[in-house]
């Protein structure tokens, strides 16, 4: 594999990571969208939606790993590649002027430290989802007055 192909390779798989944060954003802007419109309290509904985003969360997380490794994995090569050859000196000149500017900014953020931002969002989504139903649960039972059965 040519070095342009490693960098390009590279590339693709930061893209790919990308597309992975920009739908757990939409899906957590969805989320709370769609517990900020509801009426009624409903525990079960409550309890399926968090169900099911922490199922999506896991494997969110999931596909973030798998791209993050990647990533480090076409680093590595991309810092072991053999210096660039071309066909002629004044080629080999620029693409090593780029190889040199390119490498010191290819930085991929430890994996540790994206798996606990993405955790912490999901605790904290979590909660908000539970604050919304909370505030349902006490705003409904503010408004429904309380009937008493008389006693015989």
């Amino acid at each position: 594999m040519s070095y342009g192909q490693l960098i390009e390779l590279y590339f693709s798989r930061s893209n790919a990571l990308q597309w992975y944060w920009t739908v757990y954003v939409v899906v957590i802007g969805g989320l709370l969208a769609f517990s900020s419109l509801r009426q009624r309290p409903d525990r079960i509904t409550g309890i399926l939606v968090t169900i099911l985003y922490i199922c999506f969360a896991y494997k969110n997380l999931g596909a973030i790993r798998d791209v993050s490794y990647e990533r480090y994995a076409l680093l590595d090569l991309i810092k072991a590649a053999p210096q660039v050859e071309s066909a002629t000196p004044q080629a080999g000149r620029e693409v090593q002027g780029v190889r040199d500017a390119l490498l010191p900014v290819l930085n991929p953020p430890e994996f540790t430290g994206v798996r606990n931002f993405h955790v912490a969002c999901d605790i904290l989504t979590v909660a908000a989802l539970w604050a919304m139903e909370l505030r349902r649960k006490r705003a409904w039972a503010e408004r429904t007055p309380v009937t008493t059965v008389p006693t015989a």
